[in-house]
């Protein structure tokens, strides 16, 4: 029961403090999950490519992986809960009081000096994850070379070549069945 409440506690304090979307959310997952034991580096990451694949907002869907791992089904309740719960009452306020402030100067400052932490912290899960994959290492070996190729590849069909980002991972998994099986 104490694990319950520490997976919603989490959980409900991460939404209420990180702004700026799933992805910029990550980092401060990452953190509470390494600090308290629940998983390790490379399942955390497993999770987050398996979160960021399924339908959904990847924050839920981490949550949900990382609670179902601590607890079973009652810890991705709760800490599906925990996540959700700082959305819907925030919004909820913002919505009610939106509209009044958003003519202040001030206000729409705030938001716009939000941006740039936001983008910061989308690139420091990316190379967090990078780092934490072998992608990148002073010393290259065969592996990290190949997983910074597909990285670039896959970077490039979606920028470059406008391919639909479902094409691109299953590709990418496909090419990782070959690479390393």
């Amino acid at each position: 029961m104490i694990e319950l409440w520490e997976l919603f506690s989490t959980f409900f304090l991460i939404g209420f403090v990180s702004f700026g979307g799933g992805y910029a959310m990550i980092p401060v997952i990452g953190s509470e999950v390494s600090q308290h034991g629940w998983m390790t580096t490379q399942q955390f990451t497993d999770a987050i490519a398996i979160a960021g694949m399924s339908p959904g907002p990847i924050t839920i869907n981490s949550a949900i992986l990382v609670g179902y791992s601590t607890a079973g089904l009652a810890g991705s309740l709760s800490s599906a809960l925990g996540i959700l719960l700082p959305a819907i009452i925030l919004v909820i306020v913002i919505a009610t009081f939106f509209n009044k402030l958003n003519h202040y100067q001030v206000v729409q400052s705030m938001f716009y000096g939000l941006r740039p932490i936001v983008t910061s912290l989308i690139l420091f899960a990316a190379i967090s994850f990078a780092i934490s994959n072998h992608m990148i290492a002073l010393n290259f070996s065969w592996h990290s070379i190949s997983l910074l190729l597909v990285f670039g590849l896959s970077l490039f069909s979606l920028l470059k070549l406008r391919w639909h980002p479902a094409y691109v991972i299953i590709l990418s998994g496909l090419v990782g069945v070959v690479l390393y099986s």
